[in-house]
């Protein structure tokens, strides 16, 4: 380790500032550009120890966990707190904008639909026994330490007023190491334990139960993925329509960037006669399109497409909804079978939609929206459909991951 006082002239994708080295970049968190560090060096990552001058679009951190100086450790959850809110909308922005520039696409990129605190409306606990009693909270960044947490100002008031209850079932379990889901949802939280080795014998069950029963606000709780107990059924609403979300269900996290994303998504495909919804999840966005046009939503997680065909079934008013278990990685949908389409939405996981992007590419259909919450996947998608005669329309960054380096986009697309 060596010690040194260095410059920092960027933010990495990361959120870390960068300082340029004699032997190359030097990676240092919780810094900003023009700020100068002394700083304590390990290879290209560095730790500061003390500031010489500082940014003017450094403010005060939210929360006690954050930054070097965050109460049992920094919590690994966020990274730019300690930004202004415009350098830090420009930031977010230009990752979108510069991963567009690295597959050579000029597309007109809006300005960020902003985050606010207590918005979160799902977070990911790590529960760790210690021998003064058990740990809930966030691992460190790049470390397995976990930051008992007492506050969260990105989580929802619904999720961080019961830490309490979590502590209570996680003890109930008996378990050393294991990770919570919690989701907020109409009915109460939803609480999805996994990692559970061995899984809950039957005392460790009723205990579970016997504590559930106890709380108020408490919809389900399950351990690896099978149900413990269920007060109430976990319901979301999308407009209108409920749905069941199963156990450890992909949500969006916040419920506003949700909205915000049907809603350019609806704009976008204006009155098309029949939408094909692919990686639908549990009908996010199929449930909304299916208040104005039909649409056949498409997914490969079998407890999605049930919970997805079932609110649609239950609810009045909506065109009709159909559903198709497929794995879109493997068996894309071919123009054979998007010739009764004339607007594609796909929403894919953080690798992207590669192999229907190329089938797309091939393909008649008039508009698409592609959404997705990896800048880079999203570019490399975009510039399949490009090059197969899509022009793109406008791409717009979602920010629903508070002070963090990661973004969400939405991007219109027309042949």
């Amino acid at each position: 380790m060596t010690t040194e006082t260095v410059t920092i002239s960027a933010l990495s994708h990361k959120g870390s500032g960068i300082a340029h080295g004699e032997r190359g970049p030097i990676f240092v968190p919780y810094t900003l550009p023009g700020e100068t560090v002394a700083i304590a060096r390990v290879k290209d990552e560095g730790t500061v120890m003390s500031f010489a001058t500082t940014s003017p679009d450094r403010v005060q951190p939210a929360c006690k966990h954050f930054g070097p100086e965050g109460v049992g450790g920094s919590c690994g959850g966020c990274s730019l707190q300690h930004q202004a809110k415009p350098s830090y909308n420009g930031f977010k922005r230009d990752l979108l904008v510069q991963a567009l520039k690295s597959k050579g696409i000029e597309a007109p990129v809006g300005d960020l639909i902003e985050a606010h605190p207590h918005q979160r409306r799902r977070l990911v606990f790590t529960v760790r026994r210690r021998e003064k009693g058990l740990v809930i909270g966030f691992n460190q960044a790049e470390t397995h330490h976990v930051v008992p947490v007492e506050e969260c100002p990105i989580a929802s008031e619904a999720l961080i007023s019961r830490l309490d209850a979590l502590h209570a079932i996680a003890r109930a379990t008996g378990s050393d190491a294991f990770r919570i889901t919690v989701t907020e949802t109409l009915t109460g939280l939803d609480i999805s334990m996994d990692g559970l080795r061995g899984g809950l014998g039957e005392r460790e069950r009723r205990a579970v139960t016997e504590t559930v029963i106890k709380l108020q606000g408490i919809a389900r709780v399950s351990g690896n993925g099978e149900i413990i107990v269920e007060p109430h059924k976990p319901q979301l609403d999308f407009d209108g329509a409920r749905v069941v979300i199963p156990p450890g269900a992909f949500t969006q996290a916040t419920r506003e960037a949700e909205e915000a994303m049907a809603k350019i998504t609806i704009e976008h495909i204006g009155k098309a006669k029949r939408v094909a919804d692919l990686f639908s999840g549990i009908g996010t966005f199929a449930l909304r399109i299916a208040r104005k046009t039909a649409v056949h939503a498409v997914e490969s997680e079998e407890r999605a497409v049930k919970a997805l065909d079932q609110a649609a079934r239950m609810t009045q008013g909506l065109k009709p909804l159909t559903v198709e278990r497929r794995d879109l990685f493997r068996r894309p949908m071919t123009p054979q079978d998007l010739k009764a389409y004339d607007a594609v939405v796909f929403d894919p996981p953080r690798a992207g939609a590669e192999a229907q992007s190329a089938e797309l590419a091939r393909s008649q259909v008039k508009k698409i929206v592609a959404v997705s919450c990896n800048p880079l996947t999203l570019a490399r998608d975009l510039s399949i459909l490009t090059k197969g005669g899509y022009k793109i329309r406008q791409v717009i960054p979602v920010d629903q991951f508070l002070w963090s380096p990661h973004v969400e986009a939405v991007a219109l697309l027309e042949r």
